[in-house]
């Protein structure tokens, strides 16, 4: 079987944050499922961004926060290989223009670009305008009917 990048879908952080967020059950869920959905089908995309924040909210923020050796494995097993969006120069003059257009903050508008650079259809996010459409890019709350 082959991938099509028509298929291709981004994770935003959020969704990796509730995968490991205790307190609510259906949305833990649901993410841990686009987790192993976007592993298994290889259709699942993030960037180097995406990396940063998890490993930053891990670290200090979870109720119980993830162990150095922890962030490891789980950079290795799950962020690394999703991880297919690195920043060049013209990169950052996108995220600018991106910003413009949509009025979103410049770190979301990041996202939006790897998104569209990685050839994805749709960026699951709770942060974005559900619905939203940018290019051939639709925003999808994965989280509005848990």
């Amino acid at each position: 079987m082959t991938n099509s990048t028509s298929d291709r879908f981004f994770l935003d952080t959020n969704v990796f944050v509730y995968s490991w967020d205790r307190r609510d059950p259906a949305k833990q869920s649901r993410a841990s499922a686009l987790v192993r959905g976007a592993l298994e089908s290889g259709q699942g995309v993030i960037s180097y961004q995406v990396v940063q924040e998890f490993v930053n909210v891990a670290l200090r923020k979870f109720a119980k926060p993830m162990t150095v050796a922890d962030c490891l494995l789980y950079l290795e097993t799950v962020l690394s290989p999703l991880c297919g969006v690195f920043p060049d120069a013209g990169f950052y003059a996108e995220g600018l223009r991106i910003r413009e257009l949509t009025g979103f903050s410049y770190y979301d508008a990041l996202i939006v670009t790897a998104a569209l650079r990685a050839g994805c259809r749709t960026l699951y996010s709770e942060d974005l305008q559900d619905g939203r459409e940018i290019g051939t890019l639709v925003i999808r709350n994965p989280f509005t009917h848990v």
